[in-house]
């Protein structure tokens, strides 16, 4: 009965047919109050996962969110949607948090939305277990796991729900876990015993592109040439490269914005607000901006810098192509970087567990920077999903050059082998060139045949062949153990000679492979051709609305339910029913609007056309 009354809820309140892969796994183990974790990829509707059950369920929702403008978000969305939601947070009066309070206290609010920092406090953990909550939701889960008790600490504290509620299902959700986060996740929240639900992290409307750092800012231009009118964030990792970058592009004609932690509110807020509403512009941002944005169109994600793990890339990359169609990930990176992300691990002062953890995740990027093939199959294997090549990365449209490397590889396993798989690849490298430190000496490994053999090469040479031979499968990082190297069976295979090992030299793309890669294979828009000018005056229609009522265009409906509208050209609230996404209360508040909207410009069309 529950599961029926689900399909009714996501049909009437928010305009959706059917469930997506692993949707209605969740919301069955919520309505059946067993705990879950559920991994999905961006854009895959996770927030459904709980807003179904909360409406289902009835009573009140506690929803768990790290941003103030997630929050936010989503109340307004389900807002529009005619569910009461609320939140409280700093970004509000002290008047509307107690409005917010008294909403979800007198049962008139279904969904109370907090940060952990409001939640965890004695005073509110007692007023809520008053109110018998049905469901908690921990919203981007993978904070419990990546960022450190020193951080913010009331992350850590999230553990003792389960204690606290011990009645009541709990629902953590993310879309950036790997098997180690998974596991980490499920034994702080759950003691392990939880459903968990992983439905896979491929984004293949996404382009990967990896460069070779060697004049960031022509690079950058080189890039983002044609792209006047497209909508992108460009990732700095300081607050000054920020400022810098986002005048520079202003100078040269781009509609830029700088977006950093050490701005006002006010100025973040105008900044964000813009690039969510209008089209066209460039966001120059650190790792401050992105968790709460949702906007559909962003046709390109640029990393000036390296971010600090694939957890972390994954993350900021997945802002990219919401819609659905296509758009261009491109990173640049170089020595420097790695340098500082090491520095930047060190100094964090999160303890060695957690510094050992950070470089693993760190030697796991570095490993998709160096991949020699397909650049998604070794991001997806990190997260423990195997595919097929993709054709959509720059790996696999136009491949580095590449040279013979049996040899060097096998040397590299035999050290290795013969030093007890127990070293990471710094250890590796020094004895394959014959570097004389204490613990070489103490262990005894300068009097291993491979000591000192390969001094033709320099240290960076040998660690970047380490870590591709990682990339390719023939090595695995032990993320269990200290981050020693250990051969796999593929590896196995090298030594004997039954496969072979080819690895890349270090190469910058020139402008003219850019251009191809970062521009390659992407259809038009889903929409009919005649249809084209109709969509553009329904985004101005949403704009109009949007503006109106101060919340985000993709609040109003998103680009997918404009793209159906103006293929279908509703002429009845009926018809209109049966655009995508449109629920009871859009239908309610906005078909009039739309469909005369729709009447109009056909009419002008047609006096157009004869």
């Amino acid at each position: 009965m529950s599961g029926q009354r689900a399909i009714e809820i996501l049909q009437s309140v928010f305009g959706f047919p059917g469930f997506r892969e692993g949707q209605d796994q969740a919301i069955e183990a919520v309505l059946d109050d067993r705990h879950v974790l559920a991994v999905m990829p961006t854009g895959a509707g996770k927030s459904l996962c709980f807003q179904v059950p909360a409406l289902v369920k009835g009573g009140l929702t506690v929803v768990i969110s790290p941003l103030v403008a997630l929050m936010q978000n989503q109340v307004a969305i389900l807002k529009l949607s005619g569910v009461k939601a609320v939140t409280i947070n700093s970004g509000q009066s002290r008047d509307e948090n107690v409005a917010a309070w008294r909403a979800a206290a007198s049962g008139e609010a279904n969904l109370l939305y907090l940060s952990p920092e409001r939640l965890m406090t004695e005073r509110m953990i007692a007023a809520l277990k008053k109110l018998s909550p049905g469901l908690i939701a921990i919203d981007e889960a993978h904070c419990i796991s990546q960022w450190g008790p020193a951080f913010r600490p009331e992350y850590e504290d999230l553990k003792h729900l389960k204690n606290l509620f011990p009645d009541i299902p709990i629902i953590a959700l993310t879309a950036t876990a790997d098997p180690l986060t998974r596991e980490h996740i499920a034994d702080k929240l759950f003691d392990r015993d939880a459903e968990i639900i992983v439905t896979g992290f491929d984004r293949p409307n996404l382009h990967l592109t990896v460069e070779m750092k060697v004049n960031w800012k022509k690079q950058l231009l080189n890039f983002l040439e044609g792209r006047d009118n497209e909508s992108g964030i460009i990732y700095c990792l300081s607050r000054k490269k920020t400022e810098e970058t986002a005048q520079m592009l202003q100078d040269q004609g781009y509609n830029a914005l700088a977006y950093h932690a050490g701005m006002d509110q006010e100025s973040r807020t105008v900044n964000q607000d813009r690039f969510i509403t209008e089209p066209g512009i460039i966001m120059v941002a650190t790792i401050a901006f992105g968790m709460g944005i949702d906007k559909p169109d962003i046709r390109f994600v640029f990393h000036t810098d390296l971010p600090g793990s694939p957890e972390a890339y994954y993350q900021e990359i997945g802002r990219a192509g919401r819609d659905r169609n296509e758009a261009v990930v491109h990173m640049l990176y170089g020595l420097d970087d790695i340098r500082m992300r090491r520095t930047f691990i060190e100094n964090e002062g999160g303890g060695e567990e957690r510094a050992r953890r950070e470089h693993q995740r760190l030697d796991a990027l570095l490993a998709y920077c160096e991949a020699p093939e397909c650049r998604r199959r070794t991001l997806l294997d990190y997260f423990g999903e195997q595919i097929e090549a993709c054709g959509k990365c720059d790996c696999c449209n136009n491949p580095a050059e590449t040279v013979e490397g049996d040899e060097v590889g096998r040397v590299i396993l035999g050290v290795v082998e013969a030093t007890g798989q127990r070293y990471g690849a710094g250890h590796i490298v020094d004895v394959i060139t014959g570097k004389s430190n204490e613990k070489i000496l103490q262990m005894g490994h300068d009097s291993l045949s491979a000591y000192g053999s390969g001094k033709a090469h320099k240290a960076p040479q040998w660690r970047g062949i380490i870590r591709q031979l990682v990339a390719a499968g023939f090595l695995a990082i032990d993320i269990r153990g200290y981050g020693a190297l250990v051969i796999t069976d593929k590896g196995r295979a090298l030594v004997k000679g039954d496969t072979a090992f080819r690895y890349r030299l270090d190469v910058v793309q020139d402008r003219a492979k850019t251009s191809r890669v970062a521009r390659a294979s992407r259809p038009a828009i889903e929409v009919n051709r005649e249809a084209e000018g109709l969509l553009q005056h329904l985004k101005e229609l949403r704009l109009q609305f949007a503006r109106e009522r101060n919340v985000p265009a993709y609040v109003i409906f998103t680009d997918r339910t404009l793209i159906d509208m103006a293929n279908k050209r509703p002429q009845s609230t009926g018809d209109f029913a049966k655009v995508h996404g449109v629920g009871e209360a859009k239908l309610r508040d906005f078909a009039p609007t739309f469909i005369e909207a729709i009447t109009h410009y056909q009419s002008m069309d047609a006096i157009a056309i004869h």
